[in-house]
C-alpha cells in the first residue's frame, strides 16, 4: 500500500487499481492489448463524506467497482482511479 500527496474531497475515494492478469487460469498468456480493465481494487486515500453521509469504505479496503468508474490519473508514475464512493459496487 502507497502513502499517496491526495486527500479526496466530499465522498471521493482514491484507488489503485489491482494488476491485470497476465495469463489465464489455464496458463495462457494475455498479451497486453486484450488485458481486461481490472475492476478490483485498494483503497488509498478517502475523502471526508458529506454531511449527514459518512463514507464506509476506509484506507485498506478492497473494493470491487464498475469498469469505466472513476477518473485515471498518475501520481509519481503510479497509476490510481478517483472515483465516487457510490461507483464502488462491494468491499471484498
Amino acid at each position: 500500500m502507497s502513502k499517496v500527496s491526495i486527500k479526496p474531497l466530499a465522498d471521493r475515494v482514491l484507488v489503485e487499481p489491482a494488476p491485470a492478469e497476465e495469463k489465464t487460469a489455464s496458463g495462457i498468456i494475455i498479451p497486453d492489448t486484450a488485458k481486461e480493465k481490472p475492476q478490483r481494487g485498494s483503497v488509498v486515500a478517502v475523502g471526508n463524506g458529506k454531511k449527514d453521509e459518512p463514507l464506509t469504505v476506509k484506507v485498506g479496503d478492497t473494493v470491487l467497482y464498475g469498469k469505466y468508474s472513476g477518473t485515471e490519473l498518475s501520481v509519481e508514475g503510479k497509476d490510481y482511479l478517483i472515483m465516487r464512493e457510490s461507483d464502488i459496487f462491494a468491499i471484498v
